[in-house]
């Protein structure tokens, strides 16, 4: 079964506050983001970074969940997914938390597809989470720290895998993207996305 890494680590700076945390529907938005991608993995990491203690007692009671601190989150997200990729020793999904709700039909897909990297797309356009075959581990947290996860997703086998999942763009950057949350995820349900 394939291992999960969800991205916390930054400053949260256009939200002015630990968006991590914030609820929706009485659930912060990382538990929405851990619970979403529980049901296809054995286990998630968690890698903090700004945040670590707020995130880390958050999460003490959940099961088959560890934090990990990424000591150089100021280098950047992409130093969190190294972080995380030394935790992982199976096939796994990069996702940043602050994409909480990508649907399970898209994890699915994901895991059937055949590629070495595959990514959902939804109307055209690439959202998350990534999916990573273990045989890239090695290579990945190596990479030079002044790479980024672009160029190293397009150095490789690159499958785009269409969804009718429109969570798969959304992230809550600000605190307006948090307070039309509810408004959004209302008209998507009204749509049958």
């Amino acid at each position: 079964m394939a291992d999960g890494i969800i991205l916390a680590a930054g400053y949260s700076s256009r939200a002015k506050t630990n968006k991590m945390l914030l609820l929706f529907e009485n659930e912060s938005l990382i538990i929405h983001s851990i619970n979403g991608m529980m049901p296809f993995v054995s286990h998630i990491f968690v890698i903090t970074g700004h945040y670590h203690q707020e995130i880390k007692d958050a999460l003490k009671d959940l099961k088959n969940v560890t934090c990990v601190e990424n000591k150089n989150y100021h280098q950047g997200m992409f130093s969190s997914i190294q972080t995380g990729a030394k935790q992982v020793f199976d096939d796994f999904f990069v996702l940043p938390g602050d994409c909480p709700f990508v649907k399970p039909s898209t994890y699915e897909k994901l895991l059937i597809g055949t590629k070495e990297m595959r990514v959902p797309s939804y109307e055209g356009r690439k959202g998350h989470p990534l999916y990573i075959q273990k045989h890239l581990i090695k290579e990945l947290v190596d990479e030079d720290a002044s790479s980024n996860l672009r160029d190293f997703r397009n150095r490789h086998d690159l499958e785009i895998i269409e969804t009718n999942d429109p969570n798969i763009l959304k992230d809550i950057d600000t605190i307006e993207d948090y307070i039309n949350l509810e408004k959004l995820m209302r008209k998507d349900d009204q749509n049958g996305s």
